[in-house]
C-alpha cells in the first residue's frame, strides 16, 4: 500500500529597506533552519511559503513594499505560493489597513513579533539561538544590531512608532554572536542601531558602547569594527577615544546630521545647531585623525526655503564631508511634522537632492585623488567582470567608494585582506595594484 508524501515546507524570506531589517531576516532564518525548516533569502528557487520583511520609512519604501507584497499576492492567488506572511516595519505601523487591503496575506506580523510568525511557521523560538543567524551578506562582514528602538524624537522620523524605545542587547550577547560570527568565517561587524550613542543606558544606566568596542575588539578572528548611525547631539566623546585606542575599530564614523541651517534643525526638534555640529565635526578629526565621516541630510523639510537651503549647502562645502547621502523629506502621519504643510514640491526636493549630489561628487573626487600612490588595507567583497572589488576601512559596503583591482593578474578569495597601492581614482572608485611582499 503506498503511503501519501508530505512535502516539506521551503521558506523564502524577502527583505526590504534597511540593514537593520536585513539583521532581522537573518535571526529569522537562523530560526526556522534550527528548526530543521527549509529557508532561503530571496531566492530564486521554488518555495511554498514566502515572508516580506517590510519597510516603512518613506513614502517610497513603503510603496515598494506594498507593491512587493501585491506581487506576492497575486501569486499565491495563481496557485504558484501556499502561505504568505509579512512582517517588519509596514507591517507594524499598518497592520489593520493592510489586513483589509490585501486580505491574500496569511497573517501580518509587527517588528516584536518574532515568536508569533515562527508560531505560523510550525517552528519554536528557540532562546539558545540567541546570537546565532543565517547571514544573507557575503561571508566575511555582518551587520551586527546592538540595540532595537529609539527614545529620540526627531519631528520628520516614524521609526519610534515602528521599532519602539530604544532596548539595548546586553555586552554578553553581543560578545557571544561575535565570537560566533569570527567562528564562521565573518572578519567585519558593522555595529547598526537607530541611535549608537544611547547603547546601555537603559540596560547600565550608562552610555556603554565605548565598553562595548573594547569588549568586541578582543574577540579573536574579528579584524574591522564599523560604527553606523550616532546622533550629533550630546556626542560622546569617549566614542572618539575608543576608535583612536582599539585598532581593529575602523576610523570611520556615521552620524547622521539631517541639516545645519538652525531654523531647519530647530523644526527637525533635533536639539541641536550648526555651531554644535561644525564643533563636533571639527573635534572628531582632531581626536582621530584621517577619520572618515559619512553623514546624511534631509532635503525639502517643511518650510525649507533658498536660504536655508543654501545654507546646507555652503555648509557641505565648508566641511568637505568624506561620505555624503541625501534623503528627501517624506510627510509621514502620526509625526509631530505631520502637523506642518508639505510645502516644498517633488521637483523642488529633487533638484536640491541632486544639487547637494553634485557638490559632493567634485569634494569626494579632489579627496579620492590626494590617495593616489597611498598603500591601504583592502577587504575583498567580490568579483565583478575583470576585477576584484574590495574597500578600506573608510568604506562601507555598497554605499561608499570601492576598489578595484584587475583579476587578470591576481587571485583572492572573498574576505582576504590584502595590501594596495592607490594607482587612479574617480568620484566613487578607486584603482589600485597590490602590494608584493
Amino acid at each position: 500500500m503506498k503511503t501519501k508524501k508530505i512535502k516539506k515546507d521551503k521558506v523564502n524570506v524577502i527583505t526590504l529597506g534597511c540593514s537593520k531589517n536585513l539583521a532581522d531576516s537573518e535571526v529569522l532564518m537562523g530560526q526556522l533552519s534550527a528548526n530543521g525548516i527549509d529557508v532561503s533569502h530571496e531566492s530564486s528557487e521554488p518555495a511554498n511559503i514566502v515572508v516580506i520583511n517590510t519597510c516603512g520609512f518613506i513614502d517610497l519604501a513603503k510603496q515598494e513594499s506594498i507593491d512587493t507584497i501585491v506581487q506576492y499576492a497575486d501569486i499565491k492567488s495563481n496557485g504558484g505560493i501556499e502561505k504568505l506572511y509579512v512582517t517588519g516595519c509596514l507591517s507594524q505601523r499598518y497592520k489593520d489597513d493592510l489586513e483589509k487591503e490585501i486580505p491574500e496575506v496569511d497573517a501580518y506580523f509587527g517588528t516584536m513579533e518574532l515568536p508569533g510568525l515562527l508560531s505560523r511557521l510550525n517552528a519554536d523560538y528557540k532562546h539558545e539561538l540567541v546570537g546565532e543567524k543565517l547571514l544573507t551578506t557575503p561571508g566575511h562582514y555582518v551587520y551586527m544590531k546592538i540595540s532595537e528602538g529609539c527614545n529620540r524624537t526627531c519631528s520628520f522620523c516614524a521609526i519610534p512608532l515602528m521599532r519602539g524605545k530604544h532596548i539595548s542587547k546586553p555586552v554578553e550577547t553581543l560578545v557571544k554572536e561575535a565570537k560566533n560570527m569570527a567562528r564562521i568565517g565573518v572578519k567585519e561587524l558593522i555595529l547598526i542601531a537607530q541611535e549608537l550613542t544611547y547603547y546601555g543606558l537603559d540596560l547600565y544606566k550608562k552610555r556603554m558602547l565605548p565598553e562595548l568596542l573594547e569588549a568586541l575588539s578582543e574577540v579573536e578572528g574579528i579584524e574591522w569594527i564599523r560604527l553606523h548611525y550616532a546622533y550629533p547631539n550630546k556626542f560622546p566623546m569617549e566614542i572618539l577615544e575608543a576608535m583612536a585606542k582599539y585598532p581593529k575599530v575602523c576610523n570611520y564614523l556615521d552620524i547622521p546630521l539631517q541639516h545645519s541651517s538652525d531654523s531647519v534643525l530647530d523644526r527637525m526638534k533635533r536639539q541641536t545647531t550648526r555651531e554644535e555640529q561644525k564643533k563636533l565635526i571639527e573635534r572628531a578629526r582632531e581626536m582621530v585623525p584621517g577619520i572618515c565621516i559619512r553623514t546624511t541630510f534631509l532635503v525639502g523639510f517643511p518650510g525649507e526655503n533658498e536660504d536655508e537651503f543654501n545654507e546646507l549647502c555652503t555648509f557641505v562645502e565648508e566641511m568637505q564631508f568624506e561620505r555624503v547621502g541625501v534623503f528627501q523629506y517624506s510627510h509621514e502621519e502620526d509625526t509631530s511634522a505631520y502637523i506642518l504643510e508639505d510645502d516644498v514640491s517633488a521637483e523642488v526636493k529633487s533638484q536640491r537632492s541632486a544639487k547637494i549630489m553634485e557638490i559632493q561628487r567634485d569634494i569626494s573626487f579632489a579627496k579620492n585623488q590626494l590617495l593616489v600612490g597611498r598603500k591601504l588595507k583592502v577587504l575583498i567583497d567580490r568579483k565583478e567582470g575583470d576585477y576584484f572589488i574590495g574597500r578600506t576601512e573608510y568604506d562601507s559596503p555598497e554605499v561608499d567608494n570601492e576598489v578595484l583591482i584587475e583579476a587578470a593578474s591576481n587571485y583572492f578569495r572573498i574576505g582576504d585582506f590584502v595590501f594596495v597601492e592607490i594607482t587612479a581614482a574617480e568620484d566613487y572608485d578607486l584603482y589600485a595594484i597590490v602590494i608584493k611582499d
